[in-house]
């Protein structure tokens, strides 16, 4: 039988097996509610640490416990040396002799997830005192996360761990309502042009982007003054680009489908309700409009636009209006007067035109807004307008497809920007974004909200957003919004708030098993060789979103 190998040393017995896995320390405290204390080794170079970082503690009985480093401390035994430091700069014996053992260093861990037989679960305990504790390796990463595949989406790199990647669960994300949270030039457009493309790319659903600055649809220019393509250059046969300025999407030689033309007498009152905010209207301006299309009908607001002296005094006397709602009610809706694309009558019914093109053709529709996106007010009044009928006609076709599965609407993602203008509180129980983003999947329809204010949407909207991908805030108002309702909120704070500016995020909820920290993918001519290599077919993904590809009465 040959000789037992000699161990030298305590270090020998220490070591772990696997040459990728660098031990840190040991366990030393903590609990399962405020997360695990860790004693760092002596070798350990406390600089080298970042809050966001994963590691993983050994456990008893083979479990791995999967954690985020989220604080890191410099300790010591004895309290004096805070007030009388050793000069150790020109001693290095001295220096030896101190860290490690008066001074040493501590990282806390929170515990996301426990790895048993391979598999990822629930944390619902903690690893015992002084279990090993090791930076994660690829193959932890990858059992948690998974491999990329016609479900799984790669969206970038945990810090520090380039050479794997994380993965979104595509079908979870827009099952839910997503948000894209981050402070202005974090890249939060960016970051949504890679969410859709991945959602195109595998067919998970089809997409209705209201494209406030031309930022999606055709070739943008990014802060580095480089052009960057947009859906329609990766997608050119899924995607279809409508305006409703004409003449911008030419000068941008960007291709177009049509433009979009609304018409006067189709605006109903709730369409002049959702702007409130914008156009600071008062409840009775709002009443005012009910009754002014209860009495005139259709035409209420070309009438009340051009009404004359004569017109107004008719209303006063005969209803409850006042002459000074009236007039400021009719100040308000004359900025409607400098936007081309409203009409007295449309010969085209724009709703129509573009359900069949998410329902029939199943195509991504791209609405770009042209001049008029600086005009928060038209960006408001034609998501709003839209969206409405849209959602409409889905639960329509949703309750008519009870008896056969077949016959159900593909699924369908709303983007939106400036989304806290659509959800403030007082008014988001009101309108029509509220009423889907509360709904989750009942009807086959959810939000992509874009906002760099997410505490300026109502809490209990927040509540109903599945997955959140939050790039950097800096108001705290703003992080308490953005991490309500997640578990550890109090240890993720800490992470969130240290992103770097660009291309850092946070991703939280429904399409990942636990909060992670990404670098994310660079938006450029890799990712596009990305996509266009490993894209399916668009009769693919038309028969995945078809639900078995039976054909579907036209609307």
């Amino acid at each position: 039988m040959p000789p037992t190998p000699r161990m030298e040393n305590l270090d020998d017995w220490l070591t772990p097996l696997n040459d990728d896995e660098q031990r840190l320390g040991l366990v030393v405290g903590g609990s399962l509610s405020k997360g695990l204390v860790v004693k760092l080794d002596r070798d350990q170079t406390i600089e080298d640490l970042a809050v966001g970082r994963y590691v993983v503690v050994r456990g008893a009985n083979e479990t791995r416990f999967f954690c985020m480093l989220t604080d890191i401390v410099l300790n010591n035994t004895n309290p004096g040396i805070q007030n009388h430091p050793p000069e150790l700069q020109n001693d290095e014996f001295l220096r030896d002799i101190y860290i490690g053992t008066a001074a040493y260093g501590t990282i806390n861990v929170t515990p996301m997830l426990s790895i048993e037989d391979g598999q990822p679960r629930p944390v619902k305990t903690i690893p015992g005192h002084f279990m090993p504790v090791f930076n994660a390796t690829v193959a932890d990463v990858n059992a948690v996360f998974g491999a990329e595949d016609e479900q799984h989406f790669n969206v970038g790199t945990p810090l520090e761990l380039e050479t794997t990647q994380i993965n979104l669960d595509l079908k979870r994300l827009v099952e839910r309502s997503v948000g894209v949270f981050g402070k202005s030039g974090t890249g939060k457009s960016f970051l949504t042009r890679m969410l859709l493309a991945g959602v195109i790319k595998w067919g998970r659903a089809v997409n209705l982007i209201f494209d406030m600055h031309n930022d999606y649809g055709w070739a943008a220019t990014d802060e580095r003054g480089t052009q960057a393509k947009g859906l329609k250059q990766l997608f050119d046969s899924q995607v279809r680009i409508i305006t409703l300025d004409g003449e911008s999407t030419r000068r941008r030689n960007a291709k177009m489908d049509f433009e979009v033309r609304l018409g006067y007498d189709e605006i109903q009152p709730e369409d002049i309700a959702a702007l409130r905010g914008s156009m600071n209207l008062t409840d009775a301006m709002i009443d005012a409009a009910y009754t002014l299309k209860k009495r005139w009908g259709g035409g209420w607001i070309k009438r009340l636009l051009q009404a004359e002296q004569l017109d107004l005094d008719d209303i006063t006397a005969n209803t409850n209006i006042a002459e000074g709602t009236l007039l400021g009610l009719q100040r308000r809706l004359q900025r409607f007067e400098r936007w081309s694309f409203l009409v007295e009558e449309t010969v085209e019914d724009s709703v129509s035109k573009i359900l069949s093109l998410l329902v029939d053709e199943q195509k991504n529709v791209v609405l770009e807004f042209g001049r008029y996106g600086n005009e928060l007010e038209a960006y408001i009044l034609v998501a709003n307008y839209l969206t409405r009928r849209i959602r409409d006609r889905y639960v329509d076709l949703v309750e008519r497809s009870l008896g056969d599965e077949r016959d159900k609407p593909p699924q369908l993602v709303i983007t939106i920007e400036e989304a806290h203008k659509f959800l403030q509180p007082g008014i988001a129980g009101n309108t029509i974004f509220g009423t889907i983003a509360r709904e989750l999947r009942k009807y086959n329809v959810t939000l992509l909200v874009v906002d760099q204010r997410p505490s300026g949407i109502d809490e209990e909207v927040l509540s109903q957003i599945g997955t959140r991908v939050t790039a950097l805030l800096d108001n705290d108002r703003d992080i308490n919004a953005v991490l309500t309702g997640i578990n550890n909120a109090q240890s993720l704070r800490e992470v969130l708030a240290r992103l770097d500016t660009k291309q850092q995020a946070i991703i939280m909820g429904h399409a990942v098993p636990m909060p992670v920290v990404v670098k994310t993918r660079t938006y450029d001519e890799v990712f596009y060789r990305a996509i266009m290599q490993e894209r399916m077919s668009t009769d693919t993904a038309r028969e995945k979103l078809s639900s078995g590809g039976k054909e579907r009465r036209r609307l």
